[in-house]
């Protein structure tokens, strides 16, 4: 579809006035203009800026890996990657590369603490997604693509209770966490594998399809009502949102059972042409980025370049 979707003009300068993570990516995704001098300030201003100042002496952000959220490690570099700071930083393979030391279990994943015996795939995905933004090299991602191919699971997607509590479905929050991971390992240009994770990442998308994106498959009935919810930063929470900004970014073309939640999307515009900030996950965190319940330029962004790649009116 991909036709392009107006933006109203007070909308877009209300989100040009925003963080300069959120002005490279309008200039680059709503009026189509690559912008490096406005990328190269992310780590210096900021939101940017705010995250790499709380980096810690040891390379690590929090107190190492996983803990405490949403300042640990992962969620920070996951925070970074999503404002697109430059992949060439140096931070953030600092902490990668500390990761990669002191997390890799046994079972090939990296996992957040040594007396944990499965590693988990939605926190494998997750990492995978990062690591490869950051340019990690390919020969120490092996193990974790061996793991997170091992945790497939026989309906298409992936359930990070598979290895631990015998899950024998899939979940939408593991399985977009992978995918998520799958598509930024092949954008890379990583190739170990790379043919067994497009199948993969094909039927991952069809089992998302198949619950059309927030359906039970059985009944037709809302899965879970937090679904429905426009969240930023969305941490391992699936949400339609998300749903759609990843098939927008792997190229999927536009398929009818994504229409309710188009649908959905398109009612939570509100009368001033913004859409909401309406579900935060609890946790610590280093600093808020927009606050709750207010118009939130993260989902405002994401939604209009959603609309605008699946030609979706408003």
């Amino acid at each position: 579809m991909k036709e392009r979707v107006a933006v109203d003009d007070e909308v877009l300068i209300w989100l040009l006035d925003g963080d300069v993570a959120i002005q490279f990516q309008v200039y680059r995704d709503l009026l189509g203009e690559h912008r490096p001098d406005l990328r190269a300030r992310i780590a210096n201003e900021g939101w940017g800026a705010a995250f790499l100042a709380r980096q810690n002496a040891d390379g690590h952000w929090g107190r190492g890996f996983y803990q405490p959220k949403w300042i640990s490690s992962h969620y920070t570099l996951l925070d970074l990657m999503h404002l697109h700071l430059s992949p060439n930083h140096p931070a953030p393979q600092r902490a990668i590369d500390r990761i990669l030391t002191e997390n890799l279990g046994a079972d090939g994943g990296v996992n957040p603490g040594k007396t944990i015996p499965q590693s988990d795939v939605c926190v494998n995905g997750m990492f995978l997604n990062y690591a490869c933004y950051f340019g990690t090299y390919q020969e120490v991602l092996r193990v974790i693509i061996d793991f997170i191919i091992d945790q497939w699971m026989p309906d298409g997607g992936f359930n990070c209770r598979s290895n631990r509590s015998g899950a024998v479905h899939s979940s939408l929050h593991s399985t977009i966490s992978v995918l998520e991971g799958l598509l930024e390992y092949e954008c890379g240009g990583y190739t170990y594998r790379l043919d067994e994770l497009r199948r993969i990442a094909l039927q991952a998308q069809e089992f998302i399809l198949q619950h059309r994106l927030f359906r039970s498959d059985h009944t037709g009935e809302v899965i879970d009502k937090r679904f429905l919810l426009l969240s930023y930063p969305p941490r391992w929470y699936y949400d339609v949102l998300r749903a759609l900004d990843y098939f927008r970014a792997a190229g999927t073309p536009y398929d009818p059972r994504m229409a309710d939640a188009f649908e959905i999307l398109v009612n939570k515009r509100r009368s001033d042409g913004r859409w909401p900030l309406q579900g935060k996950h609890p946790g610590q965190t280093h600093f808020e980025m927009e606050p709750g319940g207010k118009p939130s330029r993260w989902n405002t962004l994401r939604t209009l370049r959603v609309l605008r790649y699946y030609g979706v009116e408003v």
